[in-house]
């Protein structure tokens, strides 16, 4: 048997089974330390700072829109990025259902809300009364106008943090809060 000069088939054959490997591996991403102090993650919305926009895209992507917020020094906040979206139980869930924006608390960058108001970040934290960090804020349709349907107050244990993303992403807040809606999970 004569062997040709073309591609080995083993290569290919080890390239096939490697693929799904290092692309489930390239799928989890790495927190991001910003030049402003803040963590974040490198698949969250990369935002122009239109609220109503950002949340629109996330509709047309079937996604669900929230903002994070954060600030320079948070330990709950490095502990959310570094602990809990490196988990790919968490992350995984929140990539494929969420658009987030990251603002931070502190922050003197311009952003318009949804209501169109335009301020900078340290007033609309102020004017949404984000009291600490880390505190996601989820948005949705209702009636005709984008609302804040639920949030979450800073860090909750990794089980209540992912069950908030399930609650909100099961629409779980027309039928009430996001506590009967848990006390009914974990009763049935």
């Amino acid at each position: 048997m004569t062997r040709s000069n073309g591609p080995d088939r083993r290569l290919f054959l080890g390239l096939a089974i490697a693929t799904p490997f290092a692309t489930a591996t390239a799928a989890h991403a790495a927190p991001v330390l910003g030049d402003d102090g803040n963590y974040s993650q490198d698949w969250y919305l990369e935002s122009f700072l239109d609220l109503a926009d950002d949340a629109q895209s996330a509709h047309k992507k079937g996604k669900t829109f929230a903002v994070q917020w954060g600030m320079r020094g948070c330990p709950a906040c490095k502990r959310l990025h570094m602990a809990y979206f490196a988990k790919p139980e968490i992350e995984g869930f929140v990539r494929e259902r969420f658009e987030i924006v990251h603002l931070d608390m502190f922050g003197s960058r311009e952003v318009t809300d949804v209501d169109g108001e335009r301020l900078r970040e340290k007033a609309l934290a102020a004017k949404r009364a984000v009291r600490t960090t880390p505190t996601f804020q989820f948005f949705a349709n209702r009636e005709g106008a984008l609302v804040e349907v639920a949030r979450m107050p800073g860090l909750l244990a990794e089980p209540e943090f992912l069950a908030m993303f399930r609650f909100v992403s099961e629409r779980g807040y027309v039928g009430g809060s996001f506590e009967n809606w848990l006390k009914a999970r974990q009763a049935g």
